[in-house]
């Protein structure tokens, strides 16, 4: 199935229980917890999208930095502002929201990547942007965590040869190791 096929299928598949995000928190804290201190890049979840808000939460009570990206002008990778749950945010480039330019930027040890399907070898589709697939080389270090729903799952997703392969995807059924 070529890319655009897959992404119209993924789309469809979006959907889970109504206390998914409660559930995505709970297996990322027991299976795959990021190591403490480790600072975390989110996203604000956008449509139905998977609700990471509820695991956001927790790793700010666990004493993690948080930070969401700025959605740069297309062809340049995310940057990560500080961020913590209150804080205001301001509309971003399609339909995103995103912490103001002002706050400080964060380098991420630990990345959460929103997905549109996923296999489980880390392979992974994105919205056809290529924001991740610019964002992840800057941070070679980071762990990679894949979030998306369960039923987003695919036997292959197509991967191209800059394509970089998630660690790890976590659904609101479990977390999945590539």
């Amino acid at each position: 199935m070529d890319k655009p096929a897959l992404r119209r299928l993924a789309l469809a598949r979006r959907h889970g229980p109504p206390d998914a995000g409660a559930r995505l928190r709970d297996h990322v804290l027991a299976a795959c917890p990021p190591p403490p201190g480790a600072p975390i890049a989110g996203f604000w979840p956008m449509g139905p999208e998977l609700d990471v808000r509820p695991l956001l939460h927790a790793l700010h009570e666990r004493g993690h930095t948080l930070a969401l990206p700025r959605t740069p002008p297309r062809g340049q990778a995310l940057r990560f502002h500080a961020w913590a749950p209150g804080d205001a945010l301001e509309p971003g480039p399609m339909g995103t929201s995103q912490p103001a330019a002002a706050r400080p930027e964060v380098t991420p040890g630990f990345i959460l990547v929103p997905l549109l399907a996923f296999d489980r070898r880390g392979g992974r589709l994105g919205y056809g942007g290529g924001y991740y697939d610019r964002t992840l080389p800057v941070f070679p270090a980071a762990f990679r965590l894949g979030i998306a729903f369960a039923a987003q799952e695919v036997d292959e997703v197509p991967m191209d040869p800059h394509d970089i392969p998630l660690h790890a995807i976590a659904t609101e059924a479990g977390v999945i190791r590539a």
